[in-house]
Order: C-alpha cells, then structure tokens, then sequence
C-alpha cells in the first residue's frame, strides 16, 4: 500500500533511497544536547585546523538585541579567531520587509514579515532535522522531535540547500568599532542583489538558484543492494520563489488527498504542533481524511511558551486554546456521523516558568496504514504548518516512507511517547472556566497569525 503514496510523491519532491537502520530518533532535549554537542564547536576548531564551519540564521531575529549581546555578536568572535577560510556566519533576511516598512516596524514585530526557520545540524555525513533552535531550553525542557540521518547524500542535499540560501544573505564580520561588534556586508559573490535594495530582482536570481533543487531527481540505474526506506526532503521556500515551487505542503497535500480515499479507511493518523494553528488548508484536508482513528496533540496552555508572559503576548495560550476549540467544533461538523474520527490531546509536563515545567513545541505527522499500528510515514522538520509557514518563512523537513519494521518501532515509541504527557480534551472541557476566553484574546489572534506561527 506503500506504493500509493510514492507513486505520487515521486512527481513532487527529490527522494533518497537508505534502509531505516540509517534514521535514529532522539527523544529527549537532553539527547539532543548530547548528540549536538554545540558547546565543542571552538573546542574542535582549535584542535582541528582543516575543520571548517558554517552557520545560517535569521537577521531579524539574530540582531534584535543590538546593541546589546544577540546571535550576530555572540558568533562574530569565531571569525575574527578562526578566519573567513573556516567560519562562516550568514544571516537571511526577507525580502518582503524593506524601506519605510523596515524603518518604522519595531524590532519586536518585525518577524512577522518572514524568517529563515529552518533548522538543519549537519557534521560531515550525519544531519539532524529537527524543529528545535540552539537556546537553552531547547536542550533541557522544552520537548521537540529530532531525527538523525547517517547519509552522505542526505546530508550533502541539504548542505547545498544551506550553502545556497547562504549565498542569498548578509554575511557577519566582526567590527569593533561598531558598538555591535559586528557588521551585516552583502558579498559581491552573492547569487542576488541585497534584498533590502532590489526585492524583485533578488526574488528573481533566488528563484533561478533553488528551483533546480527542489525538483524531483532523475532516476539512477537501479543498485543491487535493497533498500526499505524512502526519504523525501522537503522545502518551503514561498518569498523566494516565482512561481512557487515549494515541495512541502504539495507532498503533504498529496498524503492527505490518498489517505481520503476508501482503500485507507482502517489507516490512522496522528498530527502534532506545539502552536495549533494549521493553514485552512490542512485543516481541511486533515478532517477529510477516511480514517476513525486519528490524534491531533498540542500544547497545554501551561505547556505553550508563551504562558505567563507580560502584556499582549501572555494573551496567546488562550488565543491557540480558542483555535484547538474551534478545530474541534469543525471536526464535528465535518464528520457528524464520525464524531470521534479525531481524538484531541494536550501536552502538559508540569507548568512553565515553574520547576519541573516543560514546553512543547514538536511538529509533525505520522501515519499508520490498515491493520498496522506502527507508522509507515512521517513528516518532520521546522515547519508549524500554519499560514505564515506557507508564505512568509523558509521551512525544510523530510517526509520518511518506510517498511523498515526496525524504524516503524523507533516511530511508534516517538509517537506514543508525546502522548504520554497528554490528555483528552473534550467540548466540555472549554466550558471550564479557566478556559474562558475574554474579548482581548482577538488582539491575541491577530498576533498569533502575524507572530506566533513561527516561534
């Protein structure tokens, strides 16, 4: 049954052939930590003079503190120690927030014009995608999903993802004269013009760069070893590209429409996103599909990292508690004589901002077919698979089809894993009145769609 998800995959995305032994899952952040190892970063440059590093954020969110101490002038010291040769710092910036827009927008809202979101760890023939950033609670309490790829061609396919989205962006050079410590240079290198003084014609030479590497790739003479693993790796790069040829919600898309369809009527699904806040899109194509068995999980509002904040932004745990209400309310309509096709679960370990507090932030989809409970499918990655995911941001993730009963295990355990901190939630369950909702969470949801999606 595999094959009627690949035979359509296949026309969309790239795909790589492994077996599933080549996929570990990490569980915990401190895993993730362990496996990481960022903090040896220097450590390792010092004591390997042929290692070379290079690392890719976000301008916007990576200089909002300047002068004060930000990601730009925290990672400038490895340039001026190491050299231009072995450290590379770039950091992107969207075309869609120049000139006045620029100028007068407060650094506080200013992602919500579009980010670089991805999130790709790669170390010679190994990568990690994951949904996770490099903050410290991403390393201690703050659950998200993390797999590691022993591939050489996975990982050599998203370096050159990441080496040309790189050559699309300011480079960091230590300044010290500047009261930053740093400054932002557009390389005459560059595949593009600065952003900031030609969008249009930087959206153009984008377009010429990433497109080729986003289509499907020719099919190779067929190897002698088999494989049981089949991993498309996805991107959504929507503010670079004209026209939009973006493999991530056209695959996700395609998953959905087959999973509509009779023949998968004993599949199940299960969805997850630490701010619920799927497109119209997904929302639609989730509450079509056939199956009876399906699980949507998110955060508890004691679970979302935005609880306890002060001012407007404290308002969003309420804000997405409103939006998994009204899924819920959708789920009902759509499916009157199938009311429970969709089971919804929040996540709660403890209560943020006290000990013992956990957030939660994993994104992604698994999907078992009939008579199976392991899953055979998966999507995980950067994207919140929101609106914003699908027009302002750049998202990468995969999408891992296999009949590998090894990885099937290992995405059983992930999956039931997250649900071991999670609980039903019923309509009642939004009448209490902890759960009311106040005329000022509207304010909320304007943020959440500008803002929230992306964190």
């Amino acid at each position: 049954m595999l094959g009627a998800f690949t035979n359509e995959l296949d026309k969309l995305a790239p795909s790589f052939e492994i077996q599933g032994s080549q996929i570990q899952i990490i569980r915990s952040p401190a895993e993730f930590y362990d496996t990481l190892k960022i903090s040896t970063l220097q450590q390792a440059l010092r004591a390997k003079p042929d290692l070379k590093i290079s690392i890719l954020t976000d301008a916007l969110r990576g200089t909002r503190e300047s002068p004060n101490a930000s990601c730009a002038s925290l990672l400038a010291p490895l340039v001026s120690e190491f050299g231009w040769e072995r450290v590379e710092i770039r950091m992107y910036h969207t075309p869609n927030l120049t000139g006045l827009r620029k100028k007068y927008i407060p650094k506080r809202i200013n992602e919500g014009w579009g980010l670089q979101h991805m999130k790709l760890y790669g170390m010679d023939d190994e990568i990690i995608i994951s949904g996770a950033n490099l903050s410290e609670d991403y390393f201690t309490n703050r659950q998200d999903r993390y797999q590691v790829f022993s591939s050489k061609e996975i990982t050599q396919y998203f370096s050159t993802i990441h080496d040309t989205v790189s050559k699309l962006s300011f480079l960091v050079t230590p300044d010290k004269q500047n009261p930053s410590g740093y400054t932002l240079e557009w390389p005459s290198s560059n595949l593009a013009p600065s952003p900031l003084l030609s969008p249009e014609k930087y959206i153009n030479s984008a377009t010429k760069s990433l497109t080729p590497l986003l289509l499907p790739l020719p099919k190779s003479p067929t190897s002698t070893q088999s494989t049981n693993t089949k991993v498309y790796p996805l991107a959504q790069f929507t503010p670079l590209l004209q026209p939009d040829t973006s493999t991530e919600l056209p695959l996700i898309r395609s998953l959905l429409k087959t999973l509509s369809l009779p023949t998968f009527k004993e599949s199940s699904w299960t969805f997850t996103a630490g701010y619920f806040n799927p497109s119209p899109l997904l929302s639609n194509l989730l509450l079509s599909t056939s199956s009876d068995k399906n699980v949507v999980i998110t955060a508890s509002p004691w679970a979302n990292g935005f609880y306890g904040s002060k001012g407007v932004s404290g308002l969003l745990p309420a804000a997405y508690t409103l939006l998994s209400r009204r899924f819920l309310e959708s789920a009902a309509k759509h499916t009157p004589s199938r009311s429970q096709a969709i089971t919804l679960k929040e996540w709660r370990r403890g209560t943020v901002g006290e000990e013992g507090g956990w957030t939660y932030h994993a994104k992604g989809l698994w999907i078992s077919l009939p008579s199976s409970p392991e899953p055979s499918i998966t999507i995980v990655g950067s994207s919140n698979y929101t609106k914003r995911s699908y027009g302002l941001d750049l998202e990468v993730g995969t999408c891992i089809v296999t009949s590998d009963p090894g990885l099937k295990g290992r995405l059983r355990e992930e999956r039931d894993g997250l649900q071991e901190f999670a609980s039903e939630m019923k309509m009642d369950d939004f009448t209490r009145p902890e759960r009311r909702v106040g005329i000022k969470v509207r304010v909320a949801m304007w943020i959440v769609k500008m803002v929230g999606g992306a964190l």
